[in-house]
Parts: structure tokens; C-alpha cells; sequence
């Protein structure tokens, strides 16, 4: 029987597994040498690019991966940590212990930390619905806002400040969602969570975090296009923003990436606006073959052809993974994830659960290598 590793080494070093990557995967180092000038973060740096992933309060505890996240990471993000759900148990009342314990780590091993998120339809506080009303949701949200945008003044890279805010299905000519902020306060709480934000921590880059744009599917055009309008709106009222936020949780079936995402990172752009890859990774759920090997190989290529449109923009300034490794990716953790395949975990990571690179872990490092300098 083929171990992991055996089966890891073949795909790495095999021309029939990573051919479709280039020549530069043919010859990658044995997967115990991806530290120090070989590492993601080393890569990365070479061509001005910042890289990480999220980070969950129970990877702190894990002394592995704390040891891959140091060698591996220039900027990591909070999973759930700085979310509002988490951190304000009851009103007023708040616990930062999971969000200190990242926020040091960090700073410790020299690793910038983006925030996530301030704003968000979703893991808002048990109490919000019977707490929360049109009389008082501005001032629960600003408080919010300058209660954890204040404690990590100066230490925080970036903020999400407004997460998932554009949602065509809810029929509102701008596009937006009808989300429990927008229903309190109306839309004119994105323009207010901005300027609150920047009043907390006047040096962190803004952001606006968005799901589904990365294909060249009509939906996602349609996302494209009110997320572009959104930003334009903001800019329009003087809210401060400066960067956009793609989050590039991708598929391996038959994905198509293209000229719709290269307008979009284009338009950006010319907004004045950084480009973040925020929480990547690859479902393989659709995917009908059970070979790792093969499953794995797919997945790489999907990283690579990804990177290479969006990675062509010099605005690309970060490229962070929704987790480090497979044994810890939320694909696992959720049943509508494993619609297709009920039995069978997902790989979507550079970092197998056994703790070796992946390949897609060297597509990733071979996507920094052809980026342009920033």
C-alpha cells in the first residue's frame, strides 16, 4: 500500500503529476525543506506579496501549528475571534481573550494580523434581536466599532469592516442584502461603519470582504457589478475605503476564471484600491474521483490558474488561505459541504493533515514566483 508521503513525493516529483503546473514543480525540494528562503512567506516576499491564513483560537494551542504558521506566514487573519458574536457575550460586556492571544502571537514572531470583521449579517450576539432596535442599532454598532477597533489601534494591517454586504437574490435594485443592520439603520450604515473605523484606527487599511465574484458565471458578473457600485457609493460620500477584499473560496469542478475577474480587479484599481485574496481554498466535493493523488493534483492546478489571472495585478497585495492545513479546514466542518461526497474529507490546503505540504502548496509558492514585483 502507497502511504501519504510515498503518495505526496509521486505527485510531487513525478512529470505525470504536476506537468500541468510547469517545469518549476518538477523541481520542487522534498517536502521537509519548505522552511526559511523556501518557505511561502520567503516567496512572497521576493515579489512584494504578503501571505497567510486564518487562524482559529484552538490552532494556538497546537504547538505544530504554531510552529508551520511562524515559518509559513507574513500576515494572518482571525477565523472567528474578532467577530461580534465572539467577542461581546453580553451587551457591553466583551472578552478578547481568543483575539489578544492572535493578536500577540503575531507580534511576537513579526507577522502582520488583519481584522475580521466589524460588520456582518451573520454571528452577531445571541442578545442582538431582542437588544437591538431602529432607536439604538447606530450607536450598538458604532460603540462596537471603536470598542475593538480602539484596543488594536496601530496593531491591525487591515479591517473587514463591512463583510458580505451585496446579495442580488434579496431584489433590492442596489444589490444590496437585507441584513439585519440594513433593516435597522438602512444602507446608510456602510458609509457610518467606514468613518467609525477609521476614527478607531486611523492607520489600518479598510477593506470591503466579498464572496462570489471569482468565477465567470452570470451571478457572478452580477456580484462584480453591485460590489463595484457599492465601493463607488462609499468613495462618492467620503467614506474611507482602501481595499477590496475577494475571498476565493473556489471549486475544482470545471472552473473558469477569466475576463470578468480581471475587469473587476481592474476597476478596482482604478478606484485607488488594494486587492486582497482573504480566505482561499478549493472544494473538491463535486469532484467524482477518489484518488487522492488525483484529487490533490486538480486541486493544485486550480490554485495555480487561479493566481495566475489574479496575480498578473500588481493592486494584488495579499493572498491568505481559509486555514493552513486539512485537518483543520471548515469544508470539514459543515454538512453542505459534503453534499456530493457524504465520506470522504476535503483537501482544499496547502498542508496535508499529517503536516506535509500539499501540492498545492507549491502552486502557491510557483504563483509568487511569476507575480510581477509589487
Amino acid at each position: 500500500m502507497i502511504t501519504r508521503r510515498q503518495s505526496l513525493q509521486q505527485i510531487l516529483f513525478a512529470s505525470s503529476g504536476l506537468a500541468l503546473l510547469g517545469p518549476r514543480a518538477l523541481s520542487q525540494q522534498p517536502a521537509t525543506s519548505v522552511e526559511g528562503s523556501r518557505s511561502l512567506k520567503a516567496h512572497a516576499h521576493k515579489h512584494g506579496l504578503l501571505t497567510g491564513c486564518a487562524v482559529s483560537a484552538a490552532d494556538l494551542r497546537d504547538e505544530a501549528f504554531t510552529r508551520v504558521l511562524a515559518a509559513q506566514a507574513s500576515i494572518v487573519v482571525a477565523e472567528n475571534a474578532m467577530k461580534f458574536g465572539l467577542l461581546a457575550p453580553k451587551p457591553g460586556v466583551y472578552n478578547f481573550d481568543d483575539a489578544d492571544a492572535l493578536v500577540n502571537f503575531a507580534r511576537q514572531h513579526k507577522i502582520k494580523v488583519r481584522g475580521h470583521n466589524f460588520v456582518w449579517h451573520e454571528q452577531l450576539p445571541a442578545w442582538f434581536a431582542g437588544t437591538v432596535t431602529k432607536d439604538n442599532a447606530r450607536k450598538v454598532m458604532t460603540d462596537h466599532i471603536l470598542t475593538v477597533g480602539s484596543r488594536y489601534k496601530g496593531k491591525i494591517h487591515s479591517w473587514d469592516v463591512v463583510n458580505e454586504a451585496v446579495n442580488i437574490s434579496d431584489g433590492r435594485p442596489d444589490g444590496l442584502r437585507k441584513s439585519p443592520w440594513m433593516e435597522l439603520i438602512g444602507p446608510e450604515y456602510l458609509e457610518l461603519a467606514y468613518k467609525t473605523a477609521h476614527q478607531a484606527d486611523p492607520h489600518a487599511k479598510l477593506t470591503y470582504n466579498e464572496y462570489g465574484i471569482e468565477d465567470e458565471s452570470e451571478a457572478a458578473n452580477k456580484k462584480r457589478a453591485a460590489t463595484l457600485d457599492l465601493v463607488k457609493r462609499l468613495k462618492a460620500a467620503g467614506a474611507p475605503i482602501h481595499a477590496l477584499g475577494i475571498q476565493s473560496h473556489l471549486s475544482a469542478k470545471s472552473p473558469v476564471y477569466g475576463k470578468g475577474l480581471r475587469e473587476f480587479i481592474a476597476a478596482a484599481t482604478a478606484m485607488d484600491l488594494d486587492i486582497y485574496l482573504t480566505e482561499m481554498d478549493v472544494s473538491d466535493d463535486d469532484v467524482q474521483d477518489t484518488d487522492t493523488a488525483s484529487r490533490d493534483r486538480r486541486i493544485a492546478q486550480v490554485y495555480a490558474d487561479y493566481l495566475a489571472v489574479t496575480l498578473e495585478s500588481r493592486a494584488v497585495k495579499a493572498v491568505l488561505t481559509w486555514g493552513l492545513t486539512d485537518r483543520h479546514t471548515w469544508l470539514n466542518g459543515i454538512k453542505s459541504h459534503h453534499e456530493k461526497q457524504p465520506n470522504r474529507d476535503q483537501r482544499p490546503l496547502p498542508f496535508d493533515p499529517d503536516w506535509n505540504p500539499a501540492p498545492a502548496f507549491f502552486a502557491l509558492r510557483d504563483a509568487f514566483d511569476k507575480a510581477p514585483r509589487r
